[in-house]
């Protein structure tokens, strides 16, 4: 994140964590005999499709839920709309909710969200370069790479991956772009690497550009994002919680192991076509959270300076 969205985050977690519990958008409560109405905020992009598909499957429905899907720019602007009852689940990037945990935001991750592939040269998000010369991590020392926030995870991995190639990742610049100026930016040469996503991965790559570095280099099992909800929620409504967690589990499950319906689910909420749909490469969508991966991002973003201090990874997995 830059600064300035760093501090409006931090502002809007303590604010809506204060006034949660006065809010008039109260959790929800069961009413027997009724679906539950729920409302989960969520990113329009590739990593979400599951929830999607399980939506389309049943999977919530047979649990008596009736979910709604809303989107929203980021993780930064779900977590606050979670903590104030607006949204009773969402959807965010690991390193925003260990932001939100190290102001003690009281938050909780309920599901798993989206993983690397564990493959460093077919993975869903990764460093892009158009130069030839340019052929490892450590040559982006000196050099200008675009990261779609400051101080994220795309710009934590991207300094990581340089480092354990032997560069100094104090070296490299970061220029904050959003996913769809990135290519345009490099062709120009306005910066020599891009970190993007699919489908903007693939689009680069169709190009003729190369990667030289992705999440899978950060760790192998590397946990994006993660599906959360309040605490508030979690101790008003517990068997809501567990049935959209058994849902959840269900469609990452399912959509681990049916990528054709993936793909078909991903036209339903975006505007990729069915041509650049089959050449995506997808994330892994494992049921369990890993663990180990959550701790290294906490770790890594102490080291690269987005946390003073490592928050309490346990309080926020469930």
């Amino acid at each position: 994140m830059s600064r300035r969205t760093l501090a409006l985050f931090t502002a809007l977690i303590l604010t809506t964590a204060t006034a949660a519990c006065g809010d008039d958008d109260s959790p929800t409560t069961s009413t027997p005999g009724k679906p539950d109405q729920v409302k989960a905020g969520v990113i329009a992009i590739l990593d979400v499709a599951p929830i999607y598909l399980g939506k389309e499957k049943g999977f919530f429905s047979k649990r008596n839920i009736e979910l709604t899907l809303e989107t929203a720019q980021g993780g930064s602007a779900i977590a606050p709309s979670v903590l104030s009852g607006q949204y009773q689940f969402g959807f965010s990037n690991v390193v925003s909710l260990l932001l939100a945990k190290s102001q003690n935001a009281p938050l909780k991750a309920v599901a798993n969200g989206v993983n690397s592939t564990g493959d460093p040269k077919a993975d869903f998000g990764g460093i892009v370069v158009k130069d030839p010369a340019i052929t490892s991590p450590k040559q982006l020392e000196g050099k200008k790479v675009a990261t779609n926030a400051l101080k994220n995870i795309v710009d934590t991995s991207v300094k990581d991956i340089v480092k354990k190639d032997g560069g100094d990742p104090n070296k490299v610049s970061f220029v904050e772009l959003a996913f769809p100026d990135m290519a345009a930016q490099l062709d120009a040469g306005n910066v020599q690497a891009i970190f993007v996503v699919e489908p903007f991965l693939s689009a680069a790559k169709a190009k003729g550009w190369r990667t030289i570095g992705s999440y899978a280099d950060v760790d192998p099992n590397l946990c994006v994002a993660l599906y959360f909800t309040s605490q508030q929620q979690i101790q008003s409504n517990p068997d809501l919680v567990k049935r959209f967690t058994e849902a959840m589990n269900e469609s990452l499950t399912y959509a681990n192991s049916h990528p054709d319906e993936v793909r078909a689910a991903l036209g339903t909420y975006t505007q990729i076509t069915e041509q650049v749909r089959k050449s995506l490469t997808l994330p892994k969508w494992p049921s369990e959270i890993d663990k180990d991966a959550i701790n290294k991002l906490a770790d890594l973003a102490v080291t690269y300076g987005l946390l003073k201090s490592k928050p309490d990874v346990d309080s926020l997995l469930p």
